[in-house]
């Protein structure tokens, strides 16, 4: 796909991977449409990626499916319709028991990492389909294929983002819909309440995995990875 004159919403798309896929997309010549959650930081960030290209932005929690539609509507209006929609925003509850982990908090997870997503795609592909076709990538995690201790709800979330992502790309092909779910390792981000440092520059960077959304939408038409698994190359002994 080239990427000019295209347009990409991405979730989640203030800070972390979905800040440096989209700072790679602006840099590749696409329309940019971003959201979060935190106004402030949606502001700053859309400060920061206009000195890339084309980029405009909207407050939405994917958590409600009224937002989410409101956002894609906007990014419509703003741009023109929607090529590609990469599915980023996601929390994650990490270091709790199932005992300990309330309720609220097992479904807030899911309602971000699993519905949200759901209502993107949902809303999203009649936009796409109006263009020809296009394509969806899901940020998963290899969490959503190993499970660990104190991480059920994330586990949960991820394992059923894997099974919809495949289920997914089996039924919108034919309308020359790509799906992709990649599936990162340890990432040096602000995710679990942590933040990049120095000491964790073993992690695979945001930069890594925008560099694989660039390659997958660059790749030719016939081909069509389902699934990237993409993890530390030298993790610390253990």
């Amino acid at each position: 796909m080239k990427l000019e004159n295209k347009t990409a919403v991405i979730t989640g798309g203030t800070k972390g991977i979905g800040y440096a896929i989209a700072e790679n997309l602006l840099k590749s010549g696409a329309k940019v449409f971003v959201c979060a959650r935190n106004k402030v930081e949606l502001k700053q960030a859309l400060e920061k990626l206009s000195a890339f290209g084309k980029v405009d932005g909207e407050v939405c929690d994917v958590r409600s499916e009224a937002q989410v539609r409101m956002m894609l509507d906007e990014a419509v209006r703003v741009f023109g319709g929607i090529d590609v929609l990469v599915n980023n925003a996601g929390i994650g509850i990490i270091g709790k028991t199932v005992e300990e982990m309330s309720a609220d908090e097992f479904e807030q997870t899911l309602q971000t990492n699993l519905f949200g997503v759901f209502y993107a795609c949902h809303h999203a592909i009649p936009e796409i389909k109006k263009r020809g076709g296009g394509y969806i990538i899901n940020i998963s995690s290899l969490a959503g294929q190993n499970a660990h201790p104190k991480m059920a709800a994330y586990n949960a979330s991820k394992f059923g983002l894997n099974g919809f992502s495949e289920a997914l790309m089996q039924e919108v092909r034919e309308h020359n819909i790509k799906v992709t779910a990649i599936c990162p390792g340890s990432v040096n981000t602000y995710f679990g309440g942590g933040e990049p440092s120095e000491d964790q520059m073993w992690r695979l960077q945001p930069e890594d995995i925008a560099e694989v959304v660039a390659d997958l939408l660059a790749m030719n038409e016939r081909a069509l990875p389902s699934k990237i698994e993409i993890r530390p190359s030298k993790p610390p002994k253990k």
